[in-house]
């Protein structure tokens, strides 16, 4: 795969993220877990529609905005400083649409809590290579070596010892 399709590539599947957390800001439902399945739904319905994607890029979009606020949702349930400190970086490195759907979700985000803390106990919140991940640091959990996602991308196998899978460091 050429380095010019591989970047058409990130820049799709980064597009469809980002219109996927847009969706979700805009809802009007209190962000329930199943509210939150619905509104997913609802976005890889309306990305299909667009007729942009596979069928294996709407799941995987899917279960990448899942993961990532599922994480966000623990990290803030278990008294988190907010969405910057989850994430380890500067709001303002964020594109603003990004920041302001987070930010958003995060404010809807403390409906259920009990509920929702135990279904977060049975989820993963590992990160794997070949996906994508909103920006912040992420840590191998193989060799602790931490890696800085400057902006919505895919994740690469560590650079330290070629491991797949991370976690998030939060400050």
């Amino acid at each position: 795969m050429s380095d010019s399709h591989k970047e058409h590539e990130e820049r799709h599947l980064r597009q469809g993220y980002e219109r996927m957390l847009d969706r979700l800001r805009e809802g009007a439902r209190e962000l329930t877990w199943e509210n939150l399945q619905k509104e997913l739904d609802d976005a890889v319905e309306f990305e299909a529609e667009l007729e942009e994607f596979t069928k294996d890029e709407l799941s995987l979009l899917r279960a990448w905005v899942e993961r990532d606020l599922k994480d966000m949702r623990r990290y803030l349930n278990a008294g988190g400083e907010g969405v910057a400190a989850w994430l380890g970086i500067d709001l303002s490195a964020l594109s603003r649409q990004v920041s302001e759907s987070l930010l958003s979700i995060a404010d809807r985000s403390v409906v259920e809590r009990e509920r929702f803390e135990e279904e977060l106990e049975a989820a993963r919140a590992d990160y794997c290579e070949g996906e994508m991940a909103v920006p912040g640091r992420l840590a191998c959990v193989h060799c602790d070596a931490e890696v800085d996602l400057p902006e919505l991308t895919r994740i690469e196998p560590c650079h330290q010892c070629g491991h797949r899978f991370f976690r998030r460091v939060s400050q």
